[in-house]
């Protein structure tokens, strides 16, 4: 495919396609200016009818453009409306209509073929600029090419890892040499001054010195991700000053309703999840790494055992995978069932003994559980206040930062909430891996001390999870 000119600005044409398939593909071109010309137009307003996916992303890139264009003037249309961008200079949205294209000759009565006419007719007039196609349809960029016309695919949905998204919640120190008879590597990597103190039957180490840039409050500090090293959480954090305390140890000495953690960043997890200065805790990370196992046994821990709350709810977004199945009936609790399969199957995962049986049939265990675990749906939780409730929020890359600020804020007094997600798995038409809700608590409440965010990477499910995280 013939490749732009290395000219000082750009200017990106979006095919319809490229619109339906990510409706945020406006925002996802840095400072360069974003061309919609009348055929897209045109072409996304024969799809907006219907419930299919397709006529809800036409009704969305409708939505959109109807938001940006709003109290402009025609005179600000034709400079160019600003698109808002978090950070650097933010391109501009423009439309493009001829009025006197030759419509009545038939080789113009394909979309495509009108389409590659209006960009030609804008390479003309722009000689100072790159203009470039940018389409899903194989068939129109071969046609592009032919007419010697700059094209690319739209790559701005590629598989996004969580790190891409939101902060990794750990600074993990690599150990270069045999442990023994060493100090923790950690203090290695750092130029500050070290004194240990203990208060009320706790151990704080503080740091005085150079403090690296990425620590936040509540993050991870560890000098291994494998090994049972030294790790510790950030408590307290100013300038040139640092107080972490040492982690209690999950791995061998003490287990949460039977489990163990493997590494460090599962250790890190169950600290926060028992943590009672800890309100709202934040896991993302692939599937089989564990999110929603550990939570489950910390509440039940928390909730059967040490009686800290009197209940655990459990809620997500009711979104599909695909195509919608349409009409669920039954109760709120009997609608909500076909998406609590992850509930259930950690469920019965933990109720396992140690041979292997499970007792998730017996009726007393059924009973007790069912006693303290409800299963509520999203949509009516507004205007609630949830006391003495551990709150977990599933696929919370499903929600927005608008509907997740919904649910948080229904915290009362003795409200721990848990969000558990993985932005590669966003479902949800129109959010991105940054739009999201996960990734805007995560990065909205990192500096606050009674929030932790960690990001788990070691898949503990199958080898063929694992390998399909790494291949797909």
């Amino acid at each position: 495919m013939d490749q732009p000119d290395k000219k000082a600005s750009r200017l990106y044409v979006l095919d319809t396609n490229v619109l339906i398939h990510d409706p945020t593909a406006l925002y996802h071109f840095d400072e360069h200016d974003v061309v919609i010309p009348m055929t897209v137009l045109e072409e996304l307003d024969k799809h907006k009818n219907g419930n299919r996916d397709i006529a809800r992303s036409a009704r969305q890139v409708s939505r959109t453009l109807s938001d940006l264009t709003q109290d402009t003037r025609f005179i600000d249309i034709d400079r160019g409306i600003p698109l808002p961008r978090a950070a650097g200079e933010s391109g501009r949205l423009r439309f493009l209509y001829y009025d006197n294209l030759a419509v009545q000759d038939p080789l113009y009565a394909s979309a495509d073929n009108r389409l590659l006419a209006e960009i030609s007719r804008l390479r003309d007039e722009r000689p100072d600029a790159s203009v470039i196609l940018v389409t899903k349809d194989i068939n129109l960029r071969v046609k592009a090419a032919a007419r010697n016309i700059p094209v690319e695919d739209y790559l701005g949905d590629r598989a996004f890892d969580d790190s891409d998204a939101m902060s990794e919640g750990a600074a993990v120190y690599p150990c270069d040499y045999p442990r023994n008879g060493h100090a923790a590597p950690l203090w290695d990597h750092l130029n500050v001054e070290v004194s240990v103190e203990r208060a009320d039957g706790r151990t704080f180490y503080r740091l005085k010195g150079d403090i690296p840039e990425t620590w936040h409050t509540g993050m991870l500090v560890a000098d291994d991700e494998n090994s049972a090293g030294f790790e510790a959480v950030v408590r307290k954090l100013s300038p040139g000053s640092a107080t972490l305390e040492p982690l209690d140890d999950y791995r061998r000495r003490s287990d949460i309703w039977g489990i163990h953690a493997h590494d460090s960043r599962q250790n890190f997890t169950l600290n926060l999840l028992m943590d009672p200065d800890i309100d709202l805790v934040t896991i993302a990370g692939n599937a089989g790494t564990g999110k929603t196992f550990m939570t489950l046994a910390a509440a039940f821990q928390q909730t059967l055992d040490q009686r800290r709350f009197e209940r655990i709810m459990f809620t997500r977004a009711p979104v599909a995978m695909g195509e919608d199945i349409g009409y669920l009936p039954g109760t709120e609790e009997e609608k909500m069932a076909p998406w609590m399969g992850a509930f259930h199957d950690n469920m019965d995962n933990l109720l396992r003994d140690e041979s292997g049986d499970s007792s998730w049939e017996d009726a007393a265990t059924r009973e007790l559980i069912g006693a303290r675990v409800q299963i509520l749906a999203p949509s009516f939780m507004r205007g609630r206040t949830l006391n003495d409730t551990l709150l977990i929020i599933d696929e919370a890359q499903n929600f927005t930062p608008k509907q997740l600020k919904a649910l948080i804020s229904r915290a009362g007094h003795n409200t721990k909430i848990v969000c558990l997600g993985n932005v590669g798995q966003i479902d949800t038409p129109y959010l991105t891996a940054s739009t999201c809700g996960l990734a805007a608590v995560v990065e909205r409440f990192r500096d606050w001390p009674h929030a932790g965010h960690i990001t788990l990477k070691s898949v503990e499910r199958s080898r063929l999870a694992l390998a399909a995280e790494a291949l797909l």
